[in-house]
C-alpha cells in the first residue's frame, strides 16, 4: 500500500496508453467499455486512499526513494485526495455521457480524458513547483486537443486564444521557477515555506517578485479578474462535455493557491506572510461582480454557465485569500458543490439545445424541448443549486462563506455576494423560463428530434443527485472539510511529513 500515493497518478497513464492500443483503438464499444471502467477503478484507488488518511493521518511518498527537500515528493492530504477524487467522479460521469455518440466526433477522446485526468491529479497530489508545472503542461496539452475534438471555426478560435494565454502562463511560470531556486534554493513546497521566512533583505525583493508571479500564473489558470477573459469564449465553444470536463480546470489554478499561499507565504513567513493578500481580495471582488453582469448579459446558455463558473473562481479565490481555516473550510465545500453543479449544466445544456433545433441554446423563443419536463427539472434544480437556494447544497455553501466572512475587514464581501446571489437567479430563471416556457407552436410531431439517450439521462441526473446529497449529508461533509482545511493550515507539521520525520 506504500505505492498508493502515485497510483491516481499512474493508472490514468496506463489507462491512457491502454486505450491507445488494440483492440481497443479499433473498436469503439470496447474503447467505451474499457474507458468506463478504468474509471472506476480509477475512483476505487482515490477512495481508498482517502480512507487511508482518514485512519492514518497525512501522506507522503518519495519517488525512486530520493527524499525532499531534493527528490520528487508527492503529497496527500484530505484537500488533494477530495479533489482526485471529485475529478475522477467527474470525469466518469463526462465520459458515461459522451458514450451517446460525443466520443465518436473526433479522434482520440477517451485516451486525451484520461491524460488530462492525470495531469490534474497529479497537479493535486504533487509536493513541488517543478512538477506542478510539469502536469500544468500535461493537463494543458490534453485540453489543446480536447478544445479541437469536433472543432468547427469558432472551436478553433477560442482554442487559439487559450493556447497562446497558456503558453505565455507557462513561460511566466519557467521565470517564477527559475528566480525562486535560484534565492531560495529550493522547488519543494514545504521547505520554500520554511526557508523563506529565513531570507535576508537583499534576497527578499526577488522572492517577492517570484511570489508575485507565481500567483499570476494561478491566477490566470483560476480566471482571477483580469485574467479571467479567456474562460467564457473558451468554455462556451467548446463541445458540452468537454467544456463540463473543464469545470475541474480552473479549480486547479485555485487550488495552487490556496496551497502555495497558505504553505509558503503564510502570516508566519516574516516579511513575506501574506503577500498580496489585499490584491487577491479585491481582485476576487471584482471578478464576482464581473461575473455576475456575465451572467446577466448572456444571450446563450453555454456563455451563462461560463460565467457563472467566473462568479464561482471569485468567491474561491476571496476565501483563499483571507487565510484562515474557517474560510478554507468554506472554499473546499463550496469547490466540490460549484464543480459539480457547473458541470451539470453544461452537460444538461447540450441536451436543451439539441431538442431546439436552430435556435439550440440561445436564451430566445423557439421550438419547445421535447423531453421538457426531464430536462426542466435537471435544469432548474442544477441552476437553483448554483445561486445557493434552500434545500439544495448551494445555500449550505451560502451560508458557510458568509459565516466565515463575518469579520469586520471582509464587511464588503456580504453586500457583493448577496446582491450577486439575487442577480444570479434572476439572471439563470429568465433563461429558463424563456427556453421552457416561451415556444413557438411547432408541431413536435412533425419534426425529427434527437432524444436523450439513457446514458446521457443516467449522467446528468447521477450529478443531480449530488446536490440533495450534500444537504443530506451535510454535517460530515463539513466537518471533513473543517478536517481538510486544518491540515492545509498546519505548515509546520507538513514539512516534517514531507521530510519524512
Amino acid at each position: 500500500m506504500q505505492h498508493l500515493v502515485a497510483l491516481p497518478i499512474l493508472f490514468p497513464l496506463l489507462s491512457a496508453l491502454f486505450l491507445l492500443l488494440p483492440p481497443c483503438g479499433k473498436s469503439v464499444k470496447i474503447r467505451r467499455v474499457a474507458s468506463v471502467s478504468f474509471l472506476i477503478v480509477s475512483l476505487g484507488i482515490n477512495l481508498c486512499l482517502l480512507i487511508q488518511i482518514l485512519n492514518d493521518g497525512v501522506l507522503s511518498y518519495a519517488v525512486g526513494n530520493w527524499q525532499a527537500p531534493f527528490g520528487i515528493a508527492l503529497y496527500a492530504d484530505l484537500f488533494a485526495v477530495s479533489l482526485t477524487s471529485l475529478a475522477t467522479f467527474l470525469t466518469l460521469c463526462c465520459v458515461v455521457f459522451s458514450c451517446a455518440g460525443d466520443d465518436t466526433s473526433g479522434s482520440f477522446y477517451h485516451p486525451l480524458v484520461h491524460f488530462l485526468l492525470m495531469g490534474v491529479c497529479g497537479a493535486f497530489l504533487t509536493g513541488d513547483l517543478f512538477n506542478l508545472f510539469v502536469f500544468f503542461e500535461v493537463l494543458l496539452i490534453a485540453s489543446y486537443s480536447l478544445l479541437v475534438h469536433a472543432a468547427d471555426k469558432h472551436n478553433t478560435r477560442a482554442a487559439l486564444q487559450y493556447v497562446i494565454l497558456n503558453l505565455v502562463g507557462s513561460a511566466i511560470f519557467l521565470i517564477a521557477l527559475g528566480t525562486m531556486y535560484g534565492v531560495i534554493g529550493s522547488l519543494n513546497i514545504q521547505d520554500v515555506g520554511i526557508r523563506i521566512s529565513q531570507l535576508k533583505r537583499d534576497d527578499i525583493y526577488l522572492a517577492k517578485i517570484a511570489g508575485s508571479l507565481l500567483l499570476i500564473v494561478f491566477a490566470l489558470k483560476g480566471a482571477l479578474l483580469p485574467l479571467h477573459m479567456w474562460l467564457p469564449n473558451t468554455y462556451s465553444n467548446a463541445m458540452p462535455v468537454v467544456a463540463a470536463q473543464f469545470a475541474i480546470m480552473t479549480k486547479v489554478g485555485i487550488y495552487s493557491i490556496i496551497r502555495v499561499y497558505n504553505s509558503m507565504f503564510s502570516p508566519e513567513s516574516g516579511s513575506l506572510g501574506s503577500m498580496g493578500q489585499e490584491t487577491l481580495w479585491y481582485a476576487a471582488l471584482a471578478t464576482i461582480i464581473v461575473g455576475t453582469i456575465g451572467v446577466i448579459a448572456s444571450k446563450d446558455l453555454r456563455k451563462l454557465c461560463s460565467n457563472l463558473i467566473v462568479v464561482s473562481a471569485g468567491t474561491l479565490i476571496a476565501l483563499a485569500s483571507m487565510q484562515n481555516i474557517q474560510a478554507t473550510a468554506a472554499a473546499i465545500y463550496y469547490l466540490i458543490h460549484s464543480t459539480l453543479i457547473c458541470a451539470t449544466l453544461f452537460l444538461c445544456i447540450d441536451l436543451i439545445a439539441t431538442q431546439r433545433g436552430k435556435v439550440a441554446d440561445r436564451i430566445t423563443t423557439g421550438r419547445p424541448v421535447k423531453q421538457g419536463l426531464l430536462l426542466g427539472i435537471a435544469f432548474f434544480v442544477t441552476a437553483l443549486a448554483v445561486v445557493g437556494m434552500p434545500p439544495l447544497a448551494g445555500f449550505v455553501g451560502k451560508v458557510l462563506i458568509l459565516k466565515a466572512t463575518y469579520q469586520g475587514e471582509f464587511t464588503w464581501f456580504w453586500p457583493i455576494y448577496l446582491l450577486s446571489s439575487l442577480l444570479l437567479l434572476a439572471g439563470v430563471t429568465r433563461a429558463g423560463a424563456i427556453v421552457f416556457w416561451q415556444n413557438t407552436s411547432n408541431d413536435m410531431a412533425k419534426v425529427d428530434v434527437k432524444q436523450a439517450n439513457r446514458w446521457q439521462v443516467l449522467a446528468v441526473y447521477t450529478l443531480v443527485c449530488v446536490s440533495p446529497l450534500m444537504v443530506i449529508f451535510a454535517k460530515p461533509i463539513t466537518d471533513f472539510c473543517l478536517q481538510a482545511a486544518m491540515q492545509i493550515h498546519h505548515a509546520e507539521a507538513l514539512s516534517q511529513i514531507i521530510r519524512g520525520q
